[in-house]
Protein backbone atom coordinates (compact mmCIF):
# COMPACT_ATOMS: atom_id res chain seq x y z
CA UNK A 1 0.00 0.00 0.00
CA UNK A 2 1.32 3.43 -0.93
CA UNK A 3 1.83 5.91 1.86
CA UNK A 4 1.64 9.67 1.20
CA UNK A 5 4.93 10.35 2.99
CA UNK A 6 6.78 8.16 0.47
CA UNK A 7 5.34 9.81 -2.65
CA UNK A 8 6.98 12.38 -4.86
CA UNK A 9 5.01 14.90 -6.89
CA UNK A 10 5.58 16.73 -10.15
CA UNK A 11 5.20 16.32 -13.88
CA UNK A 12 6.92 13.80 -16.10
CA UNK A 13 8.56 15.25 -19.17
CA UNK A 14 6.76 14.74 -22.49
CA UNK A 15 9.81 12.82 -23.74
CA UNK A 16 9.53 10.36 -20.83
CA UNK A 17 5.91 9.46 -21.49
CA UNK A 18 5.75 9.80 -25.31
CA UNK A 19 6.59 6.14 -26.05
CA UNK A 20 4.40 4.76 -23.23
CA UNK A 21 0.82 3.53 -23.43
CA UNK A 22 -1.55 5.00 -20.85
CA UNK A 23 -1.53 2.02 -18.50
CA UNK A 24 2.29 1.96 -18.53
CA UNK A 25 2.45 5.68 -17.63
CA UNK A 26 0.08 5.18 -14.72
CA UNK A 27 1.90 2.07 -13.48
CA UNK A 28 5.18 4.01 -13.59
CA UNK A 29 3.56 6.62 -11.34
CA UNK A 30 2.46 3.95 -8.87
CA UNK A 31 5.92 2.34 -8.96
CA UNK A 32 7.54 5.72 -8.25
CA UNK A 33 9.42 5.86 -11.56
CA UNK A 34 7.29 8.89 -12.48
CA UNK A 35 5.89 11.43 -10.00
CA UNK A 36 2.32 11.61 -8.79
CA UNK A 37 0.46 14.62 -10.24
CA UNK A 38 0.88 17.90 -8.32
CA UNK A 39 -2.87 17.99 -7.59
CA UNK A 40 -2.41 14.78 -5.59
CA UNK A 41 -0.22 16.57 -3.07
CA UNK A 42 -2.61 19.51 -2.77
CA UNK A 43 -5.71 17.36 -2.34
CA UNK A 44 -4.21 14.49 -0.30
CA UNK A 45 -5.04 11.70 -2.74
CA UNK A 46 -2.91 9.54 -5.00
CA UNK A 47 -3.05 6.95 -7.75
CA UNK A 48 -2.81 3.52 -6.10
CA UNK A 49 -3.71 0.79 -8.62
CA UNK A 50 -4.44 0.31 -12.33
CA UNK A 51 -5.66 -2.46 -14.61
CA UNK A 52 -7.25 -2.64 -18.04
CA UNK A 53 -10.09 -0.11 -17.90
CA UNK A 54 -9.64 0.20 -14.13
CA UNK A 55 -8.01 2.66 -11.76
CA UNK A 56 -8.02 3.25 -8.02
CA UNK A 57 -7.03 6.22 -5.92
CA UNK A 58 -6.65 6.46 -2.17
CA UNK A 59 -6.99 9.63 -0.18
CA UNK A 60 -7.04 11.08 3.28
CA UNK A 61 -9.57 13.77 4.21
CA UNK A 62 -7.36 16.21 6.09
CA UNK A 63 -8.25 19.51 7.81
CA UNK A 64 -7.22 21.64 4.81
CA UNK A 65 -10.15 20.13 2.88
CA UNK A 66 -12.86 21.25 5.32
CA UNK A 67 -15.69 23.56 4.34
CA UNK A 68 -16.98 26.28 6.72
CA UNK A 69 -19.30 23.76 8.39
CA UNK A 70 -16.43 21.40 9.26
CA UNK A 71 -17.16 18.71 6.68
CA UNK A 72 -14.89 17.78 3.81
CA UNK A 73 -15.84 19.93 0.83
CA UNK A 74 -17.88 17.99 -1.74
CA UNK A 75 -15.50 19.13 -4.46
CA UNK A 76 -12.90 16.79 -3.00
CA UNK A 77 -15.02 13.69 -3.64
CA UNK A 78 -16.05 15.00 -7.05
CA UNK A 79 -12.41 15.62 -7.97
CA UNK A 80 -11.58 12.07 -6.84
CA UNK A 81 -14.35 10.76 -9.10
CA UNK A 82 -13.12 12.85 -12.05
CA UNK A 83 -9.51 11.81 -11.51
CA UNK A 84 -10.10 8.09 -11.06
CA UNK A 85 -12.53 7.78 -14.00
CA UNK A 86 -10.14 9.64 -16.31
CA UNK A 87 -7.28 7.39 -15.24
CA UNK A 88 -9.44 4.29 -15.85
CA UNK A 89 -9.93 5.55 -19.41
CA UNK A 90 -6.23 6.40 -19.72
CA UNK A 91 -5.34 2.74 -19.09
CA UNK A 92 -6.90 1.86 -22.45
CA UNK A 93 -5.12 4.51 -24.54
CA UNK A 94 -2.14 3.87 -26.79
CA UNK A 95 1.07 5.89 -26.59
CA UNK A 96 0.74 9.48 -27.70
CA UNK A 97 -3.01 9.67 -27.18
CA UNK A 98 -4.53 12.22 -24.84
CA UNK A 99 -7.90 12.72 -23.20
CA UNK A 100 -9.99 15.31 -21.43
CA UNK A 101 -13.09 15.21 -19.29
CA UNK A 102 -16.29 16.28 -21.03
CA UNK A 103 -18.55 15.87 -17.99
CA UNK A 104 -18.41 14.47 -14.48
CA UNK A 105 -21.46 13.93 -12.32
CA UNK A 106 -21.31 12.92 -8.69
CA UNK A 107 -23.72 11.87 -5.99
CA UNK A 108 -22.86 12.19 -2.32
CA UNK A 109 -24.22 9.31 -0.25
CA UNK A 110 -22.69 9.92 3.17
CA UNK A 111 -20.78 12.80 4.71
CA UNK A 112 -17.00 12.72 4.58
CA UNK A 113 -15.46 14.23 7.69
CA UNK A 114 -11.96 14.64 9.06
CA UNK A 115 -12.68 11.47 11.07
CA UNK A 116 -13.67 9.32 8.07
CA UNK A 117 -10.12 8.08 7.59
CA UNK A 118 -8.58 6.87 4.37
CA UNK A 119 -10.95 6.44 1.44
CA UNK A 120 -10.60 4.48 -1.77
CA UNK A 121 -12.05 5.52 -5.11
CA UNK A 122 -12.35 2.85 -7.80
CA UNK A 123 -13.44 3.36 -11.39
CA UNK A 124 -14.18 1.12 -14.32
CA UNK A 125 -14.72 2.02 -17.94
CA UNK A 126 -18.26 1.03 -18.90
CA UNK A 127 -18.13 2.06 -22.58
CA UNK A 128 -15.04 2.60 -24.71
CA UNK A 129 -15.58 4.16 -28.10
CA UNK A 130 -13.01 5.63 -30.48
CA UNK A 131 -13.79 9.21 -29.45
CA UNK A 132 -15.76 8.95 -26.21
CA UNK A 133 -15.41 6.75 -23.14
CA UNK A 134 -17.55 6.65 -20.04
CA UNK A 135 -16.59 5.35 -16.65
CA UNK A 136 -18.27 4.84 -13.27
CA UNK A 137 -16.63 5.38 -9.88
CA UNK A 138 -17.37 4.74 -6.23
CA UNK A 139 -15.67 6.37 -3.25
CA UNK A 140 -15.76 4.12 -0.17
CA UNK A 141 -14.55 4.27 3.40
CA UNK A 142 -12.40 1.57 5.01
CA UNK A 143 -15.53 -0.42 5.96
CA UNK A 144 -16.68 -0.46 2.32
CA UNK A 145 -19.54 2.01 2.75
CA UNK A 146 -20.20 4.10 -0.35
CA UNK A 147 -19.54 7.77 0.42
CA UNK A 148 -19.99 9.06 -3.14
CA UNK A 149 -20.37 7.70 -6.65
CA UNK A 150 -20.51 9.13 -10.12
CA UNK A 151 -19.75 8.94 -13.80
CA UNK A 152 -17.51 10.75 -16.24
CA UNK A 153 -17.56 11.15 -19.97
CA UNK A 154 -14.05 11.35 -21.42
CA UNK A 155 -13.10 12.62 -24.88
CA UNK A 156 -10.21 10.89 -26.60
CA UNK A 157 -7.79 13.30 -28.24
CA UNK A 158 -5.67 12.37 -31.24
CA UNK A 159 -2.01 11.53 -31.03
CA UNK A 160 0.14 14.46 -30.02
Amino acid sequence: MLEPASLRYGLASPAEVAPMAGKAVLQAIIDGRLPQAPISETLSFWLAEVGDGFAAFEGEPRPHLLNPMGGVHGGWALTLIDSVTACAAHTLLPAGTGYTTVETKGNFSRPITRDTGRVRAEARVVAAGRQIMSAHAEVKDAAGKVLAHGTSTIMILGAR
